[in-house]
């Protein structure tokens, strides 16, 4: 090294000094490093090669990347080639209707039926009356259940409370948007095919939102209690109230409080048609509103 001393032996790890602290190695320990020196490189080879054969062999499951991103784009291009021939097929439909409106003319779907028809696929007058019972433009009959939702009445906010349950404040006391909201989406969780709040078809379109305890709905205002009717199987929409979350936690309420829960069911309930403007609306029914409470004593 510079500055002088022993310089190292070529090929050697230690110097001189070293060499001299101790006893030179025995053949057979030479023979046991070589042996080693010789099986750790086999094992790097070995592991190399495995790498090599794995980063070229396409993996079973395929990827995207490569060649994968030619399939993908052929895969994209023969959806649009299908959407664009429906298209046409309708374009011609359509066409077709307009020349003879005498045969477009869709029946009034009797109010006597239970359930939502099922037409023939390739029958655009089926689907057109189809469609209008799906979204509220017929009126519907049959088996089904209404929900009466209420504030609690004023004899009633003075009476003792049960265990654990503190005194309730004014939002306690009323029907809230979110209770409304829970009852309808219970229902038609539970399959319900038609449904009306306080006579009023429900659509896709139908917007529920409440200003203190009134329920601002299709343009007007009412007061409690509400009315949601949904026609379908009356066991199977009951069962579907009394395991929704949102029911749940308004019947601790009912429990706790003294607001309203009536649910009865009928076999021979008329809904109405939906009588409004189809671009009336929200486009959906409203969320619930946040900050409220969560449970009896909660947080």
């Amino acid at each position: 090294m510079p500055g002088g001393g022993p310089a190292r032996k070529a090929g050697s790890t230690t110097d001189e000094t070293d060499e001299t602290e101790g006893p030179a190695p025995t053949p057979a320990a030479r023979r046991r490093a070589t042996a080693w020196r010789i099986a750790l490189v086999g094992l790097v080879v070995a592991c190399a090669a495995l790498l090599t054969a794995a980063a070229v062999r396409p993996s079973a499951g395929g990827r995207v990347g490569g060649a994968g991103v030619v399939s993908v784009a052929g895969l994209v291009a023969q959806d649009r080639r299908r959407v664009d021939a429906e298209l046409d097929r309708l374009q011609t439909e359509r066409e077709a209707l307009a020349a003879n409106p005498a045969s477009s003319a869709v029946p009034a779907a009797p109010a006597t039926t239970p359930t939502l028809p099922k037409p023939a696929v390739d029958d655009p007058l089926d689907r057109r009356a189809a469609l209008a019972a799906q979204v509220g433009l017929t009126a519907m009959r049959g088996p089904a259940v209404t929900v009466e939702l209420d504030d609690a009445p004023r004899e009633s906010r003075g009476r003792s409370l049960p265990p654990g349950v503190p005194p309730p404040g004014p939002n306690d006391l009323v029907v809230h948007q979110q209770d409304v909201q829970a009852v309808v989406n219970a229902l038609w969780a539970g399959g319900a095919e038609a449904m009306a709040i306080m006579d009023h078809r429900v659509t896709p379109r139908t917007a529920v939102r409440c200003v203190g305890n009134t329920l601002l709905l299709e343009g007007q205002v009412y007061s409690p209690p509400f009315r949601i009717s949904a026609i379908g199987d009356p066991d199977v929409l009951r069962a579907a109230l009394d395991t929704d979350p949102g029911v749940l936690l308004y019947r601790e309420y009912v429990d706790a409080y003294g607001l309203g829960y009536q649910v009865t069911s009928g076999t021979d309930v008329v809904l109405p048609a939906y009588a409004g403007s189809l671009l009336a609306g929200s486009g959906a029914v409203a969320r619930p509103a946040s900050g409220t409470p969560s449970a009896p004593g909660g947080q």
